[in-house]
């Protein structure tokens, strides 16, 4: 465990400071902390996914089937 000196965005992400066990200021992304808020989704879903795998795989399937997906594919080959 370790004292949090400050919290500040750098390198384009939000991180934690603190000193290290030798003394010297580290940072880590707030995100592998406690510090940071959690994630609705996360919490809302409590361990659970709200839809099966089988089911988001024929929902694809079924989207790529479409007959406009086809005329998109051919401008984009």
């Amino acid at each position: 465990m370790f004292e949090l000196v400050t919290r500040r965005q750098n390198w384009g992400e939000d991180r934690v400071w603190f000193h290290d066990r030798e003394g010297h200021l580290a940072s880590i992304p707030t995100s592998w902390t406690d510090v940071a808020v959690l994630d609705p989704f996360v919490v809302v879903a409590a361990g659970r996914s709200m839809f099966r795998v089988t089911d988001l795989l024929e929902l694809a399937r079924r989207m790529r089937s479409r007959k406009g997906d086809q005329h998109v594919k051919e401008k984009m080959l």
